[in-house]
């Protein structure tokens, strides 16, 4: 229904029932405005339908309608939400805001672990957002273990081309049996592809989605040097748009509430689970121009190239043998200085309430941005 239709209708109505009407059609719109993403038109989920407080919860803000909620930090803790189900492959999304300001020190991630339940061979997908002194931009890094491979992270770095203090964004991670996609909207940044070489280093046991704020003064911005400084507190990051896509198991027994096999299958074919020719147009844009930091180009942390690495000839011609760039000034800055765009059976675990310090099993000081 819309307006012209209620302009017609209001000649017959009585005042209550054209309010009525009035009423009924808003919240049907709003509704249909908040149950789906802008980025894959996917149907998104409330707080309480997908996740639970991982610590700290006095921390953890959520809205009114629980679409939507921010994590805090301040002098007394950081915070976390967990998904209250394990999944065997998914696509795990939401629109994040970060905080403003003086952000040095502070980490934002949203990843997938399952270090709970395999606490000496986890497995994880992560995007981690690196806070920054006054004036400078944030920065971030995905990564990726399987098995608990952390002495063979596969990190890379990025700056971004908008300032994601000001405005919300969709960060997706696509893990299926054959790859791995990490999103920014709908642009592709990082594609892993399954590779048998890498044998458990591919993540492939069940794993629950994070989101938390915390404390990393000790590492996340030059080396240490920067700390977080409360007179700022406290810190937000909001997030909404919330999706969990993937088949429910338990993490133990890895018996699914579903045919895994059909959901898997369906998840392969999404559009997201394969890079178009347009997309990866817009994946080697960003790449060219926002990576500062890539394993695959680190010859001298892997001097045999790791199994799963595709050499860009465009890409290796930026990178020094470490690794980062050859010319510091290759993104002239920060998005402040860009236009350029690169394309268009529930179970409840009790959490351990936790003051400051990371949400994460163990801090990984040798993924510190520069």
């Amino acid at each position: 229904m819309d307006y012209r239709v209620l302009s017609s209708l209001s000649k017959s109505l009585t005042p209550f029932s054209l309010l009525l009407l009035l009423y009924i059609f808003r919240t049907a719109t709003s509704s249909a405005a908040t149950t789906t993403t802008k980025s894959f038109n996917l149907s998104t989920i409330t707080f309480e339908e997908g996740y639970s407080p991982l610590f700290s919860d006095f921390n953890i803000e959520r809205s009114p309608d629980d679409r939507s909620f921010r994590l805090l930090l301040n002098r007394f803790s950081g915070s976390g939400v967990i998904s209250t189900e394990y999944y065997n492959y998914g696509f795990f999304s939401a629109s994040i805001k970060l905080p403003a300001i003086y952000t040095a020190g502070i980490v934002v991630a949203f990843y997938t672990s399952n270090v709970d339940t395999f606490e000496k061979n986890h497995d994880e997908l992560d995007i981690e957002f690196l806070g920054n002194v006054n004036g400078q931009p944030w920065r971030f890094q995905t990564n990726l273990y399987g098995n608990g491979s952390v002495s063979r992270g596969r990190e890379e770095r990025y700056r971004m081309w908008f300032d994601p203090s000001k405005e919300f964004h969709q960060y997706s991670i696509l893990w299926t049996p054959k790859n791995i996609i990490f999103y920014i909207d709908e642009t592709p940044i990082r594609e892993v592809n399954r590779h048998p070489a890498m044998g458990g280093d591919f993540p492939s046991k069940p794993m629950s989605l994070y989101a938390t704020i915390w404390d990393a003064s000790s590492w996340a911005t030059n080396g240490g040097k920067a700390k977080v400084n409360y007179k700022h507190e406290p810190f937000a990051t909001e997030l909404k748009d919330l999706v969990l896509e993937g088949c429910i198991v338990d993490p133990i027994e890895q018996i699914s509430s579903t045919n895994c096999t059909d959901r898997i299958a369906k998840l392969l074919s999404k559009n997201y689970s394969n890079i178009t020719a347009e997309r990866r147009k817009s994946m080697n844009f960003f790449r060219e121009r926002y990576m500062y930091y890539s394993y695959c180009y680190d010859n001298l942390r892997y001097p045999v190239t790791p199994p799963e690495c595709v050499i860009v000839q465009s890409e290796r011609d930026l990178f020094k043998d470490s690794g980062r760039l050859r010319q510091k000034m290759k993104f002239g800055g920060s998005h402040i200085h860009r236009k350029h765009r690169p394309g268009r059976s529930s179970r409840r675990r009790n959490r351990v309430a936790s003051g400051g310090g990371s949400s994460k099993s163990g801090q990984r000081g040798s993924a510190a941005a520069m």
